[in-house]
């Protein structure tokens, strides 16, 4: 079996993220000759070139390409191993719950005084994230808990429970030509111009953005529309209406964790938000 030392692929990652063997040797914190051996020996182990060398450039083969994508899953993989793990022997270990600002559907107050009630409880840090990098936060270990929304977040390898399902609402300025309408449906919007998110491929060919705030000022200016989960914009900013998409799929928003963690301190939260909504505990 061909073998890859943890180090090694922290190199390359390194390198092939800056493309220059200069600024990753500053960024690893070591000799730019001894970073250019290493990564030599790396190909030669596995027998393919990953990276194309002139005076001038440094670019990625195919090969680089997919080590890179895997490369970086591997090292956040090893973070969090070495973070649970600490974290498990760890009797004062604390938990970290990432929202998006206002993303919690009024549900977290409820949650969090039912979790104070259970014996084991620890204190919870609040971590804010942005519209689309929470589920992130669970994968590289900087989170433990995270409230999402379905399908919006990509919940591969993570684990969750609904805890609350909406509608969801086409979001336009006061003046649009459907705001007076009691509901609209998807076909209603079809020629609309819709956000693009950072990070998302795909979506819409209006304005990039990174949060509802931003949204919501472009909307009112009568620059863009868009649909989303009821709760992401109630209450309803001045000059904007909210009219329900009669056949938009519901929206959920979901209580979630990685897939692997079965601490005893993640299922107690766990069953705290679901003695919350009013359900029995699940089995991790």
């Amino acid at each position: 079996m061909v073998e890859v030392e943890t180090r090694e692929l922290a190199y390359f990652v390194a390198v092939a993220e800056e493309l220059h063997f200069g600024r990753a040797a500053v960024r690893l914190s070591i000799a730019q000759p001894a970073l250019s051996k290493a990564i030599r020996r790396v190909e030669e182990r596995l027998g393919v070139q990953l990276l194309l060398r002139s005076s001038r450039r440094v670019s990625l083969t195919a090969a680089g390409e997919a080590l890179l994508y895997h490369g970086r899953h591997a090292l956040n993989a090893v973070s969090v191993a070495v973070q649970q793990a600490r974290q498990a022997g760890d009797a004062d270990a604390q938990l970290r719950l990432v929202i998006k600002p206002g993303g919690d559907a009024n549900l977290l107050s409820g949650i969090l005084t039912a979790y104070a009630q259970q014996p084991d409880a620890r204190r919870v840090d609040i971590l804010f994230g942005g519209a689309t990098d929470r589920a992130d936060y669970l994968r590289d270990g900087r989170a433990d808990l995270a409230l999402l929304y379905a399908p919006f977040d990509d919940l591969t390898g993570l684990a969750y429970e609904a805890l609350h399902v909406e509608d969801r609402v086409a979001i336009l300025p006061a003046d649009h030509r459907l705001a007076s309408r009691d509901e609209v449906r998807l076909a209603d919007l079809e020629h609309e111009t819709m956000p693009r998110w950072k990070g998302v491929p795909g979506g819409g060919t209006g304005p990039e953005l990174v949060d509802v705030p931003q949204l919501i000022q472009l909307i009112a200016l009568g620059r863009t529309i868009a649909m989303l989960p009821r709760s992401l914009v109630e209450p309803v900013p001045p000059g904007i209406v909210c009219v329900p998409v009669a056949d938009a799929p519901a929206s959920q928003v979901v209580l979630a964790w990685a897939e692997l963690d079965r601490r005893p301190l993640v299922a107690s939260f766990v069953a705290a938000a679901l003695t919350a909504k009013g359900e029995r505990r699940p089995a991790l």
